[in-house]
């Protein structure tokens, strides 16, 4: 059962998500709040597996907020929903510890999906944001990497960790770290969701892979 919790200042749309999830099997809503104070003291209390979480709420900002939920709720993951479809709003959310970010738009299957993978331990970014994020990073070209390289990106994107990557590439965890840190300072990425969003709009993965 995935425990969560909703937050956004606009009680119309808070009844919308419920209205999507409440009755869909294995999802359970332990709270609602329509501010970011408000979603800190009901996360403590509620210790939520899953936060959706609205940016523009009073007082405290979504990402003001996004921290600190992490502090009180330490094993929560948070989905940032906003209509805010800047790079730079889904790169400040995502550096502030946000595991997920769909835009208010975001079909039902989209939205069940993220949190599904997000629950699970996986990051989610709506691929076309994703994609705007990477060009705006401006990231270096696909051809940039090394056969050995694009093979570490598509396994972390994956969600494999460092040790099932060196077991599955017949190398030392210490290698994997290093062809790791050196993919993100060729790429210019700060953090395994901007990773994904690389190896999405590449088609390293996802449906358009080699």
């Amino acid at each position: 059962m995935i425990r969560l919790l909703l937050v956004d200042d606009h009680e119309l749309l808070r009844a919308g998500l419920r209205s999507r999830l409440e009755n869909e099997d294995g999802f359970a809503i332990v709270g609602e709040a329509d501010s970011g104070e408000r979603a800190i003291v009901m996360a403590r209390a509620h210790q939520p597996d899953v936060i959706l979480l609205d940016l523009l709420l009073p007082r405290k900002s979504g990402f003001e907020a996004i921290p600190e939920l992490l502090e009180v709720a330490p094993d929560a993951r948070i989905i940032v929903i906003s209509s805010q479809a800047a790079p730079s709003s889904v790169r400040r959310a995502l550096s502030a510890g946000a595991a997920g970010y769909l835009p208010k738009r975001a079909s039902d299957r989209e939205l069940l999906t993220a949190i599904r993978q997000v629950a699970d331990g996986t990051d989610y970014v709506d691929p076309e944001l994703g994609a705007k994020l990477v060009v705006d990073r401006g990231s270096p070209a696909l051809k940039s990497l090394s056969d050995r390289e694009r093979d570490i990106v598509h396994l972390l994107a994956l969600g494999y960790t460092n040790q099932e990557i060196g077991k599955q590439l017949y190398i030392s965890v210490r290698t994997v770290d290093t062809h790791r840190a050196h993919v993100m300072r060729k790429l210019e990425l700060e953090t395994r969701a901007e990773l994904v969003m690389f190896a999405l709009s590449n088609g390293i993965i996802g449906p358009s892979a080699n």
